[in-house]
Formats: C-alpha cells, structure tokens, sequence
C-alpha cells in the first residue's frame, strides 16, 4: 500500500513539473523561433504600355513611306528624321540641311511607342547613319506620364540599338505651344530625363530647343506657330534648324 502511494505520489510529481515547464516554455516563446520567409519581391511591370494601342492606325501612313520608295530610291547611308507630327509638317528639311541625305519619316499623331513599332519599317530598311527623334508631346497630351513617356523613349533606344548598335541617335527636346501649354512642365520634365539618359548612354545625343519659342515673357511666341496654335510655322523651323545644325555629321 505505501508502494503504491509513493510511486502515485511520484508521478503526480512528475505532471505538475512538466506542467510548470510546459507553462514556462510558452510564457518563454519558443527556443527556436520559425525563421520569416523572404519572398522575393515581384518585378513591378513596366510603365510603358501598349495595352489597347491601336497600331493599325499608321499603317496608311507608313504604306505610303515604302510606296514612296519604290518609286523614289532613298539615299545611302541617310539620316533618318522621325517622330510626331513636329517632324512629319517639316517640309523644309532637305532645303535647311542641303548636302546632307536627309529622310522624313514623320507621322502626325503618333507616340514613341508607334515609332518602336514601325522600326522595321521606318527606320531599320534604310541603315541610317544618324536617327533624329522628335516624339513625346503626344503621349503627354493622351495622358501617360513622364515616367511612362521615358521608358517608352527607352525601349525606342534599345529596339534601335539592337539592330544598330553604332547609329547615332538624337533626341530633338520637346517644345511648349499654346494650344498645350498647360503640359509644359511635363515636357520639360521629360526632357531634363532624356538629357540625363542622353549624356550617360553611348550613341545618344540631346539637342535642346524647348526655349526656341518662347519670348521674354516666358511664353510661347505666336508668330512662330500655324493656325493651330501647336505646330511652328517657316519661322520656327528656321529656328528649330538652328539648334540641329550643329548636330550633322
């Protein structure tokens, strides 16, 4: 009997210290707690986008281009000018850069990323020497940001310098109007962004013009402009030739 009292008395002993420990090891926390896992953050997709975009609208514009030069050969070796709308109402271009072989391949209305689109088309089939880009205002006005406007500026670069590694590329800086002067600041934004990138990156070049219009005022000149109040006129292609003169090789 005093056996079996002892060795019930033991056990009982025996839970409360386990118990007591339990309890301890809790209050405690663990001794080796879970380690936290680290997930690898997941890449953020680009600004630039293309979702939507309606490409097809170019393409009587750019089956006009290869028309063109079927019946007309371009020259060797060319430069390439290309972009918006500032480039394709630049009728005056082989007469403000005589001698030089000088090709228009501007389409109204577009943005960078139709530019990087066509390139097969526009740009590659000739082999330019020099590529002189002037996009951008566009994509502002149909409201991308600055930063989305820049990575499409950068994904031009790099479509065009993959297949051109040695072509020179400069950037004709956007310009304020008045009929789209309340985006202004954002041009100038996007253009100190593409100076940056331009001085840092091999074959990129930046040509300043955005003060070309403007007057002691600090607001854009209208005898510069065409009726519209958004395209220069002879004058401001006058001056717009100016800055890019310097640029030719």
């Amino acid at each position: 009997m005093n056996i079996a009292l002892s060795r019930l008395q033991t056990a009982a002993g025996l839970l409360v210290l386990v118990t007591v420990l339990v309890a301890g090891c809790r209050a405690a926390g663990p001794a080796n707690p879970p380690v936290a896992v680290t997930r690898a953050p997941v890449a953020a997709p680009s600004v630039s986008t293309t979702t939507n975009h309606n490409f097809a609208r170019w393409e009587k514009a750019i089956a006009a281009f290869e028309a063109r030069d079927k019946t007309n050969a371009p020259p060797k070796d060319p430069l390439i000018f290309t972009g918006a709308s500032m480039i394709g109402k630049w009728t005056s271009l082989a007469q403000d850069f005589p001698g030089h072989p000088v090709v228009n391949r501007g389409f109204g209305g577009s943005e960078i990323v139709d530019a990087t689109h066509f390139a097969d088309r526009v740009i590659f089939p000739y082999k330019p020497r020099m590529i002189f880009f002037r996009s951008g205002g566009n994509d502002l006005h149909n409201g991308k940001s600055v930063d989305q406007v820049f990575a499409d500026y950068r994904e031009f670069v790099a479509t065009v310098h993959a297949k051109l590694p040695e072509t020179e590329i400069v950037f004709i800086s956007l310009s304020p109007s008045i009929a789209r002067w309340e985006q202004h600041d954002k041009e100038k934004a996007l253009n100190d962004l593409i100076k940056d990138f331009s001085a840092r990156t091999p074959h990129l070049k930046y040509c300043e013009d955005y003060d070309i219009v403007l007057g002691p005022d600090g607001q854009p000149r209208p005898e510069l402009f065409v009726a519209d109040r958004q395209h220069l006129n002879a004058d401001g292609y006058k001056l717009l030739a100016e800055r890019v003169r310097p640029f030719l090789p």
